[in-house]
């Protein structure tokens, strides 16, 4: 065992994922973790955005920086036994790509390694090295590193064993990172690394922390701003960032394993083709409007158990409050997908007279919630069902006029007229959607200049800040 190595072991207090000396100083404020983060964080500047790095002359210092970082994984190796083949893989990959010129990086081996969702184990840290895009964040292949841990609650655990069973699902959240996660980036999905081949993909991890932690942010702003007067369980959320981060996993398990479930046409995303972005906006929506119908019924079920029942509760505000407030004026409106699922959310409820917009002031009728946001879920499930039966570009068209009866499109919108090449191939029609199809209403645009800054804060925000 090197030096490195053994002190940290040393180090451990109880399970070795804690990580923290008798001093109480963790593994994030010590080596080897801030030399190899330091090495990666110099090595970035030398990649260019297929990952390689093109210029000769930078290799002698990148072949420094490798050294480096293969020693940071081979001591973490024996302290992380649970990561230790992955460790050793990618320490294996970054030497191959240095001896071989450090061309466009190659970790197939070292992602194929790297099983988190085979012991999901609450608090269990790993540390994650690979050149990868970072959704959100940044598209170029660059080195990042990442100490991260699992969120598995006892309720959580108990869910996926039963009836919403999701194998793949890991809730994380962030321990340190560097730079292209101090982004807007809170997922880690094995796609987005570079490899040689396409592998079948066994895990998708997402950042709880800092969903819940920009969640907690902006509805605080944006409530505040409506003159919202919030129930006690939703401020409850708000003032309690550990139970907003458990919410948000019971959220995530159900959302993620909707994408593969129900009365699909066909695959829902349609893999690798090109189709206009409201379709994902309807996708999302249904898979989080199955998370909040889901919540209301483990709510009302007699043989639901306490803990799970509040979380299912806190579940409903999470998803309607996330949705009006953050996903719709967050991120740019070139076809911002999510946030025409959050325009769409408002402006549902307000047309069903549930949401109410009065005297500059936003009002909400509880007790008639559940019933609506269930509503407007069966329509998209409605329009999946139909669709198995219909051509794809009827299927789009049939998607548009659901949207387009609750949100105005652009006065300039050739959908809205149905100006479209109705007999060309399918690509004419994404073609034809306008950048911004949907607006955002008098009402978001307001609100979105108001809480502009407060978007702007959530960047690189974690449980922590």
């Amino acid at each position: 065992m090197s030096h490195a190595a053994s002190a940290i072991r040393s180090a451990i207090v109880g399970e070795p994922e804690v990580l923290e000396d008798g001093a109480g100083t963790p593994i994030e404020s010590r080596e080897p973790w801030l030399g190899l983060k330091a090495a990666v964080s110099a090595l970035r500047p030398l990649q260019v955005h297929d990952g390689s790095i093109p210029n000769s002359t930078d290799h002698s210092d990148a072949r420094a920086l490798v050294t480096t970082i293969v020693e940071g994984l081979h001591a973490f190796a024996p302290v992380f036994p649970h990561d230790a083949a992955y460790l050793t893989a990618a320490a294996v990959d970054f030497e191959r790509w240095a001896d071989h010129g450090f061309l466009i990086p190659d970790f197939f081996d070292s992602l194929a390694a790297f099983q988190p969702q085979r012991d999901r184990v609450d608090r269990r840290r790993h540390l994650v090295v690979f050149p990868m895009y970072t959704q959100n964040g940044s598209t170029d292949r660059l080195i990042e590193a990442v100490l991260v841990e699992v969120i598995w609650p006892e309720f959580v655990a108990a869910l996926e064993a039963g009836d919403y069973s999701n194998a793949m699902f890991v809730p994380i959240r962030f321990v340190d990172f560097t730079d292209g996660y101090d982004t807007n980036s809170a997922v880690l999905f094995p796609e987005t690394i570079a490899m040689r081949a396409v592998p079948t993909f066994t895990w998708g991890a997402i950042f709880a922390d800092r969903e819940a932690a920009r969640f907690r942010r902006v509805v605080r702003e944006a409530s505040a701003i409506t003159k919202l007067d919030l129930p006690a369980d939703a401020t409850r959320l708000l003032d309690d960032q550990h139970l907003a981060e458990e919410t948000f996993v019971m959220w995530d398990l159900i959302h993620d394993r909707t994408h593969m479930r129900g009365d699909l046409p066909f695959d829902p995303f349609m893999i690798k083709q090109r189709m206009p972005y409201f379709l994902y906006s309807l996708e999302e929506l249904r898979c989080d409007l199955t998370a909040y119908r889901e919540a209301v019924r483990l709510e009302l079920a007699e043989d639901t158990d306490g803990v799970t029942r509040d979380h299912a509760k806190l579940v409903q505000y999470a998803v309607l409050f996330d949705r009006i407030f953050r996903f719709a004026i967050t991120g740019s409106r070139v076809r911002n997908y999510d946030g025409v699922g959050g325009q769409l959310l408002f402006a549902w409820l307000h047309q069903h007279h549930v949401l109410h917009w009065t005297d500059t002031r936003l009002t909400i009728d509880w007790a008639d919630v559940p019933q609506a946001v269930i509503a407007l879920g069966r329509e998209i499930e409605d329009l999946y069902w139909r669709s198995t039966d219909r051509p794809k570009t009827a299927h789009w068209l049939a998607a548009y006029e659901l949207v387009s009866k609750t949100l105005t499109p652009h006065p300039a919108s050739l959908w809205a007229t149905r100006d479209l090449p109705l007999d060309g191939p399918p690509k004419g029609f994404t073609d034809a959607v306008l950048p911004d199809e949907f607006p955002l209403s008098m009402f978001y645009e307001a609100l979105s200049k108001k809480m502009a800054d407060v978007i702007e804060s959530t960047a690189g925000l974690t449980g922590r800040d």
